[in-house]
């Protein structure tokens, strides 16, 4: 006679089950963390236009973080003020020696506020400047060997003490973290 389901023994769950619904929480966290610290300390006030306008060299990591996959770059940033609007041209050269330009048209939007774009977001990058440190989110489509792929990015930006400018953002996909990049910038 078959044993009824009452009087069955529970299943016992196995440990990395039970590890995964205990990291559920800290990732669901982390996912929705808005944007990076500065992981250096701020030195002093910093403002976009501040930041961008003039010449401007600097050198960048993007990492992966479920592989650990690195991909380096250089980049030129050219900016100025026209009118009320801030643009800011970049030319980027990665290691591998794909080259890119990509021009944000920043306009502002209120005290310490600005919106953005240039010609791969999807709709305007919100930033806001918070006395020691910029923050900017918005997303941006990239041309892939398979298509498009839509990341979302959370950018802080800062002056670390040395003087360079920091600009560190966390990527995400579908709203999960998948990588992060840190560009360091210096004034030419």
């Amino acid at each position: 006679m078959p044993e009824s389901r009452s009087h069955r023994r529970p299943v016992p769950m196995s440990l990395s089950r039970r590890l995964m619904l205990l990291a559920l929480p800290a990732l669901a966290v982390t996912a929705c963390a808005r944007s990076p610290e500065a992981t250096e300390p701020p030195s002093g006030a910093i403002t976009l236009d501040e930041v961008f306008v003039g010449e401007i060299r600097g050198r960048g990591l993007f990492v992966v973080d479920l592989t650990g996959a690195e991909r380096r770059f250089s980049a030129r940033l050219h900016g100025r003020m026209e009118g009320g609007r801030l643009i800011v041209a970049e030319d980027f050269v990665y290691d591998d020696g794909q080259e890119g330009r990509l021009t944000w048209v920043f306009e502002r939007a209120g005290p310490n506020r600005w919106t953005g774009q240039r010609e791969d977001t999807v709709g305007l990058a919100e930033v806001v400047e918070e006395g020691d440190t910029i923050r900017m989110d918005y997303t941006a489509d990239f041309e892939t060997g398979d298509g498009v792929t839509r990341l979302a990015f959370s950018d802080v930006i800062y002056r670390a003490p040395d003087g360079k400018v920091i600009n560190e953002a966390i990527v995400r996909r579908w709203g999960l973290p998948v990588g992060r990049v840190r560009f360091e910038m210096t004034r030419e």
